[in-house]
């Protein structure tokens, strides 16, 4: 499980450096942070495009088959948005193809996970994965704030490259990866999205992560692009989320768990527009990143136990295509208003999104399943499925 853990988060720790890496690259060609929102925004609609469709042909082509296919293209095209100087439209359409092209290392790794554990320890499990992927958000905009300020933009977008390979060969190597077979999904796609669990979770993800793109957009555009600041900030908010995953990970899950979680996000935003200073802001941080990785949890979980296993990874794609609209949205409204107002916009761009999560989670409650007392097991397949011995 420790292997299995370690290997797709390093794979996965360009999500926490392409943002950062992409916007603080494209705002120095072009200085504007609104061309850089529509590069970062076209990465993310392909990313969110690709998420479903990519997630359910590993039931069709196998994993390793679409890993590796996925994973050639994704690195060509950030190598050529670091290292060749083309006009805004040619990066917005390689930002295109890199998120089209985006491994599906996470519905990878959150559909093996039922067959590694038992239905008890599911839920912890989540909470662990949720709280254990906050490194991605500790090491990855720390890193490409110093690589990008502190040496170039282009370095620590090849370094972001250079994680995307080593550690999506090592997911892709992990004899799991070969042991687990998805049974191909018997309805169409998109259908999944019927499942109300699903629907909410997907929604709630697209508002939690619009809130965090808007409000990280809005630090770097306090601090410029030449100190450390925005690196350390990040850092923080992380390790916040991490200690908030893992101190809650043994709570029930009732119907209400996830707009109370939310309420933690929504406090901690709307505190930081009062003061733009380092430490006002990494308080504010600190309190709405604790409740950033249990409301993941939480959207993991419902899925898990509300969809058959065929359909866990498509159901977890459009988990990803929520949460990369969001980001898409998050950033390209927040560039704007910071072009517009200031940094200050990117703040509230971040309270909006957040505010509205909490109140979908309260109003959808009945959506929700109740797991207290049960476990959060996918439901079975008529046909046996492998496990990982």
């Amino acid at each position: 499980m420790a292997r299995i853990i370690a290997a797709q988060l390093t794979a996965r720790i360009p999500s926490g450096m392409l943002s950062l890496a992409f916007l603080i690259h494209i705002e120095r060609i072009f200085d504007s942070y609104g061309a850089a929102g529509l590069v970062l925004a076209a990465t993310s609609v392909g990313q969110a495009i690709a998420g479903p469709l990519t997630s359910r042909w590993m039931g069709r082509f196998g994993m390793r088959t679409v890993l590796i296919v996925t994973l050639v293209i994704c690195a060509s095209g950030i190598f050529l948005i670091g290292f060749a100087l083309l006009p805004l439209w040619a990066y917005m359409l390689t930002g295109l193809v890199v998120g089209l092209s985006t491994p599906p290392v996470q519905p990878a790794v959150r559909t093996i996970y039922p067959k590694m554990v038992t239905g008890k320890q599911l839920t912890p499990l989540f909470s662990l994965d949720a709280s254990a992927q906050e490194i991605i958000w500790v090491t990855g905009p720390f890193i490409t704030v110093i690589l990008a300020t502190q040496v170039s933009p282009v370095v620590a977008i090849a370094v972001a490259g250079a994680f995307l390979v080593g550690g999506g060969i090592w997911f892709i190597a992990s004899p799991e990866v070969g042991k687990v077979r998805i049974p191909p999904s018997r309805r169409k796609l998109g259908v999944v999205l019927k499942n109300r669990a699903v629907l909410l979770s997907t929604a709630g993800g697209f508002l939690l992560i619009g809130s965090a793109a808007s409000i990280e957009v809005g630090v770097v555009a306090v601090f410029g692009e030449g100190g450390t600041e925005a690196g350390i900030l990040f850092g923080l908010w992380a390790i916040a989320s991490l200690v908030g995953g893992l101190s809650m990970g043994h709570l029930p899950i009732g119907p209400w768990a996830m707009a109370r979680r939310f309420a933690i996000v929504v406090v901690g935003m709307a505190m930081a527009p009062f003061a733009l200073e380092f430490w006002w802001l990494a308080l504010a941080l600190l309190v709405a990143g604790i409740g950033i990785a249990p409301v993941l949890a939480v959207m993991f979980a419902i899925v898990s136990a509300s969809v058959k296993f065929s359909e866990t990874a498509e159901a977890y794609g459009w988990l990803g295509t929520g949460q990369l609209i969001g980001a898409a949205l998050g950033s390209a409204i927040a560039g704007f208003l910071i072009d517009e107002f200031g940094a200050i916009g990117g703040f509230w761009a971040a309270i909006a999104f957040a505010v509205i999560g909490m109140l979908v989670a309260g109003l959808f409650r009945g959506w929700h399943p109740d797991l207290r007392g049960r476990d959060a097991s996918p439901l079975p397949d008529t046909e046996p499925v492998e496990v990982v011995s």
